[in-house]
C-alpha cells in the first residue's frame, strides 16, 4: 500500500459533514444494512416506531444511537443483523394535526364524509411522513431501509383486523358501557395508560344540600361543582352518628331541585372531608360503581367536547370550566355556598393533547387482560425476558398484577376501522367481519332475516387504539399473522434486543410481550434495555414546549454525528435519566479531531516509495508493543462485559481512554523516530497502523463515520472489506498482565518525574541524571532492560539503577510503587536563588495561613457569616496548609 503524503490527500482538519454524507451513501449503495435469512445467527431489532409525521428530537437521538451501537456491533460479531425501521400512524396526534390544518382552511371535520377526511389525512401523511426516518440517516442509523414498515400499510392493516377478529372469536374482546377516560379535546376515550396524573393545586368547594321537608342541610365537598347538576344521590357511612337519622330521607340537589335519596354505604370514609358524598354515577368511576350497586339513575351532563349537555339543564353549551365558575356564582346567590379551601390533588391529563380528562360513560370495545397477561408476567419475572436494568421488573410486576381491561376503541377516523357491523339498534345487533360481504352474510344468519341488504348494515365508525397495532409490531413486520409459518418470521422472530424508554413500558412493552405469547407462544424479544429520559441541567424533560431542547440536526451540523453520538452516550448511564450537556458533544468532536490528528501523524511519517502493510505481529522485545496489545485485549474483555450488561456508556469510556490516553498519549510517542525530522521506522509504523486499525474496529459501533474514513484511508479496500461489515477483533493469546503492570510502573515514574520538573521549574529540555532505587533486583533488571522508554519520553543524560543508592545532596525525589527516584539538581538550577525564592513563598503562605486561622478562630464570624462564606474560608485554610507542606518539602530537597 502506498499513501500519498500530501495536503490534498490528507486534509489538515477533519470534515465530518462531507465524510458522513459520503460514507452513508456508500453503505446504502452497497446494501450493507440489508438482511435476508441465511445460515448465520440472526440478530433482530425492531425500531420503536416514531409518529409518521414526527421529527427527530433528543429522545429519538438517544434511543436510536443505542440501537445502532448494538446493531453495528452484532453485525461485526458475524451475526445477520436486521434492524427494522418504520413509523406509527399515531391516531390522535395525526388526526389532531389534520383537523387543525382543515380548520385553517375553513373546513370542519363534521362537514366531511369519512372518505373525504381520510383523503386529507393521507395527503398530510404523504407530505410530512417519513421525515424522521431520513433524519435518522444523518445520525448514522444502520437500519434495513428496504424493510421500512408503516402501521397503516395494507399488510399491517390486514394483520390488525385479523387479530381483532380472532380475539373476539376467542372471547377476549367485548363491547360494553363503561366508565372511560374521556379526552374532550380529541373527543375520544383513552386507555388508563394514556392518562398522565399530575398533582395540582385545586379548590375544594363546600356546598349545602337542603333536606326535604326540614330546615336541615348536609354539606358536601367537591373539586368539580359543575357535576352537581348530574347528582343522583347523597351517600354517608351507615355507622356515622352525624347522619344516621338522615338515611332514607331526601336531599334536594341545588339549582336543578332534584330530589335524591340519602343512602348508606361502607365505601364512605367518615373521616374524609365532611363524611358526606355527592354521587354522580355518570362522571366518576367510584360513583358509577355505587350507582350500579344501589340502582341509581345515570345522568350524562357533558357533551363529547366537554361542554354541558341538555341534561345539565343549566348553562347548556358552556365549557365545563366556565360552567364551574357560573355554578359557584349561582350557589352563592342561593346561600348554599359554604367555603372553598385549597387542596393538592391528582388530576388526569391526556397524554396526547394535555386536556383534563373527564370520567365519562361510553359504549366502547375492550380487551380482557387478566388471562392474557399471565404468561407475560411469568416470563419477565423468571428472566426468560430480561429487563436492563432489573429494577424495572418491580413496576412491571405491579402493573401486570393489577391490570385492567384495555379500552381499545377510539372515536376517530384515522386508524384501523373496527370490523364490527351493525344491522339494528340493539346492543348485541352486530357481527364481526373482515369485509362488507362477509358481514352481510353473518348478519343475515345471526338475525334470521334473509332480506337484509348492504344498505342495512353499517360499519362501526370508531378506530382501534394506535397501540393495538403497535403491540403486534415484532410479529407483523415479518408478516407473521397473515403467513404464520413464513421463512422470515421463523428466522427473525423472536427478536433480540428492544431499546425503549420506561415511560412506555405499559403502553407498548408489556402488550408486545402479551401478544407474543398469545399469538406465537413465545417471547417477542430476549432483552429490553430501558434508557432514561433526556433532561436539561434543571432536570426538566427536554421538550419543544419548554424551549429547553436543542435541535438534534443542528447538534449534528455543529459537532458531527459521531461527536453528537458520543455526547449522548457519555451522559447516559444505563436506566437513569440523561442530564444533557452540550459540552459532551464538544468533547466528542474533540475526540474526532484527536483521532484524525493521530492518523495524520502516522501517515505523514510514511515514505511514498515504501509499501506498508499494517500488522498486529508485534515485536516481542518491545515493551510498548506488548503493553499496547495487552491493553487492547483487556479493554476488549471489559467492553464485552459492559455490552452484556448494557452499560454502553462504560464501554465507550473504555475505548475512548484506550485511544486517547494509551494510544495517542503514550504509544505513538514511543513510536517516534529517535532523531527529530526522521520518519518512523517501517516495522514500527506498520505495527502502529495495525493497532490503529484494531482500535477503529472497537470504536466503530459508537463512531461509525470517522472510523470508516480512517479504515478506508489506511489501506485500499474492496467493497467486501468495508469496516462496517468487518469482523470484531478476536484474540487467541491470553492477556499479558505482566507487561501491563510493568508499563504502568514506567507511566507512573515518568509522570512523577514530570511533576518534579514542573514543581522545580526545570526546563523539559534540561538533561536529567536519573538515579533509581528499585524495591528488588528483578524489578531493577526489568526497568533497565526497557530503559529506552525513559530516554524516549524525557530528556535524560544518564540513568542509574542501584538498590544501595542513597539520596544525593540537593536532589528532588519521589517514591513510586516502592521505587525511589532521585534527580540531582546541581547544574539544573541556581540552588541559592531557588532556596531564596521558596523561603519567600513560605513566608507569604505562612502569613496568609495565620490570617485565615485568625478569621476562623473568631467565634462571632463563624456563627454569623453565611455557611458558604465560612466554607470558602475553610477551603482557603486547607489549600494554604497543603501549599506550605509542598514548599517545605521542596526546600528540604535542596539541602
Amino acid at each position: 500500500m502506498s499513501i500519498k503524503n500530501t495536503d490534498e490527500s490528507i486534509p489538515k482538519h477533519y470534515d465530518p459533514i462531507a465524510t458522513e454524507d459520503k460514507w452513508y451513501s456508500y453503505w446504502e449503495e452497497k446494501g450493507y444494512f440489508h438482511s435476508e435469512p441465511d445460515d448465520r445467527e440472526s440478530f433482530t431489532v425492531v425500531i420503536p416506531p416514531p409518529n409518521v409525521t414526527g421529527v427527530l428530537h433528543m429522545g429519538h437521538m438517544l434511543n436510536n444511537t443505542i440501537q445502532d451501537v448494538l446493531v453495528r456491533r452484532a453485525r461485526m460479531m458475524g451475526k445477520n443483523a436486521c434492524w427494522v425501521p418504520g413509523t406509527d400512524h399515531a391516531s390522535i396526534a395525526t388526526e389532531a394535526k389534520v383537523v387543525q390544518k382543515l380548520r385553517k382552511q375553513g373546513i370542519k371535520k363534521s362537514d366531511l364524509s369519512r372518505d373525504e377526511f381520510m383523503e386529507h389525512a393521507w395527503e398530510w401523511t404523504d407530505e410530512h411522513g417519513g421525515i424522521i426516518l431520513s433524519q435518522l440517516k444523518k445520525l448514522g442509523a444502520s437500519c434495513d431501509w428496504k424493510r421500512t414498515r408503516f402501521t397503516l400499510e395494507d399488510e399491517l392493516y390486514e394483520s390488525v383486523i385479523d387479530c381483532f377478529i380472532k380475539l373476539h372469536e376467542d372471547g377476549y374482546i367485548y363491547r360494553g358501557l363503561r366508565m372511560t377516560n374521556w379526552d374532550p379535546s380529541a373527543k375520544t376515550a383513552l386507555s388508563d395508560e394514556e392518562v398522565i396524573h399530575k398533582e395540582v393545586q385545586s379548590a375544594l368547594y363546600h356546598v349545602r344540600y337542603p333536606i326535604k321537608d326540614s330546615d336541615q342541610f348536609v354539606t358536601i365537598a367537591t373539586t368539580r361543582p359543575e357535576t352537581i347538576l348530574a347528582d343522583t344521590a347523597v351517600c354517608v357511612h351507615p355507622d356515622d352518628e352525624r347522619y344516621k337519622d338522615l338515611i332514607g330521607k331526601k336531599a334536594i340537589i341545588p339549582l336543578v331541585n332534584r330530589e335524591v335519596e340519602i343512602i348508606a354505604d361502607d365505601y364512605v370514609d367518615p373521616e374524609y372531608g365532611t363524611g358526606c358524598l355527592k354521587i354522580t354515577p355518570a362522571h366518576d368511576q367510584n360513583d358509577y360503581e355505587l350507582g350500579q350497586k344501589h340502582g341509581l339513575e345515570i345522568i350524562d351532563m357533558l357533551n363529547s367536547d366537554g361542554t354541558l349537555s341538555e341534561a345539565a339543564q343549566f348553562f347548556v353549551g358552556s365549557d365545563r370550566f366556565e360552567a364551574r365558575k357560573l355554578i359557584v356564582k349561582e350557589l352563592k346567590k342561593l346561600d348554599l355556598f359554604v367555603k372553598t379551601e385549597d387542596v393538592a390533588n391528582k388530576v388526569g391529563y391526556s397524554e396526547r393533547t394535555d386536556a383534563v380528562i373527564e370520567p365519562r360513560l361510553s359504549l366502547q370495545w375492550f380487551l380482557k387482560m387478566d388471562e392474557l397477561s399471565k404468561p407475560a408476567l411469568e416470563n419477565v419475572m423468571n428472566d426468560e425476558i430480561q429487563f436492563h436494568p432489573k429494577k424495572f421488573k418491580n413496576s412491571y410486576q405491579h402493573w401486570m398484577e393489577n391490570v385492567r381491561d384495555w379500552c381499545i376503541s377510539r372515536q376517530l377516523w384515522w386508524g384501523h376501522q373496527i370490523p364490527a357491523w351493525f344491522y339494528g339498534e340493539g346492543e348485541e345487533e352486530y357481527v364481526i367481519a373482515k369485509t362488507a360481504d362477509e358481514a352481510l352474510a353473518k348478519a343475515k344468519e345471526k338475525s334470521g332475516n334473509d332480506t337484509l341488504t348492504a344498505g342495512d348494515i353499517k360499519q362501526d365508525e370508531d378506530v382501534l387504539d394506535t397501540w393495538f397495532s403497535s403491540w403486534l409490531w415484532p410479529i407483523s413486520v415479518f408478516d407473521g399473522f397473515r403467513k404464520p409459518d413464513n421463512k422470515e418470521i421463523n428466522y427473525y422472530y423472536p427478536t433480540q434486543d428492544l431499546v425503549t424508554a420506561p415511560e412506555i413500558m405499559f403502553f407498548w412493552v408489556a402488550r408486545m410481550i402479551i401478544a407474543g405469547y398469545h399469538f406465537r407462544g413465545e417471547k417477542p424479544f430476549s432483552n429490553v434495555y430501558y434508557h432514561g429520559i433526556v433532561r436539561d441541567e434543571k432536570r426538566r424533560k427536554m421538550s419543544k414546549s419548554l424551549g429547553n431542547s436543542p435541535d438534534p440536526l443542528k447538534l449534528i451540523e455543529q459537532y458531527g454525528a459521531d461527536g453528537t453520538r458520543v455526547g449522548m452516550l457519555f451522559a447516559s448511564p444505563a436506566g437513569n435519566d440523561l442530564l444533557f450537556d452540550e459540552n459532551l458533544c464538544e468533547q466528542g468532536r474533540n475526540f474526532s479531531n484527536k483521532i484524525w490528528n493521530a492518523y495524520r501523524f502516522l501517515t505523514m511519517n510514511m515514505d511514498a516509495s515504501i509499501d506498508y502493510k499494517p500488522t498486529l505481529e508485534i515485536d516481542p522485545d518491545n515493551l510498548a508493543d506488548l503493553w499496547m496489545l495487552a491493553r487492547i485485549q483487556s479493554t476488549c474483555a471489559e467492553m464485552e462485559k459492559d455490552f452484556e450488561g448494557y452499560r454502553l456508556n462504560e464501554a465507550l469510556k473504555k475505548i475512548y481512554s484506550l485511544i486517547w490516553d494509551d494510544f495517542c498519549d503514550w504509544y505513538i510517542e514511543l513510536c517516534k523516530a529517535d532523531e527529530y525530522g526522521e520518519n518512523i521506522p517501517k516495522e514500527k509504523l506498520e505495527r502502529a497502523l495495525g493497532i490503529f486499525e484494531t482500535l477503529m474496529k472497537l470504536l466503530h459501533p459508537f463512531m461509525p463515520f470517522i472510523t470508516e474514513e480512517i479504515w478506508q484511508r489506511i489501506q485500499d479496500r474492496t467493497a467486501d472489506e468495508a469496516l462496517t461489515i468487518s469482523s470484531w477483533p478476536q484474540f487467541d493469546s491470553d492477556i499479558d498482565h505482566d507487561s501491563i503492570e510493568l508499563f504502568k510502573r514506567f507511566q507512573d515514574q515518568i509522570s512523577a518525574i514530570r511533576n518534579i520538573q514542573s514543581e522545580m521549574n526545570l526546563s523539559p529540555k534540561a538533561g536529567l541524571n536519573l538515579k533509581l532505587k528499585p524495591e528488588s533486583n528483578s524489578l531493577g533488571d526489568a526497568l533497565k532492560s526497557h530503559q529506552w522508554i525513559y530516554s524516549k519520553l524525557l530528556s535524560v543524560d544518564s540513568i542509574e539503577f542501584d538498590l544501595n543508592i542513597t539520596k544525593p545532596e540537593a536532589s528532588a525525589s519521589a517514591l513510586v510503587q516502592g521505587t525511589e527516584i532521585f534527580i540531582p539538581l546541581k547544574g539544573l538550577i541556581d540552588l541559592d536563588k531557588e532556596r531564596a525564592r521558596i523561603n519567600k513563598e513560605i513566608d507569604q503562605t505562612s502569613g496568609f495561613l495565620k490570617s485565615v486561622e485568625k478569621k476562623l478562630g473568631n467565634k462571632q464570624f463563624v456563627e454569623n457569616a453565611p455557611d458558604a462564606v465560612v466554607e470558602k474560608e475553610k477551603n482557603k485554610l486547607s489549600d494554604a496548609e497543603s501549599n506550605l507542606k509542598k514548599l517545605k518539602q521542596s526546600l528540604s530537597e535542596l539541602n
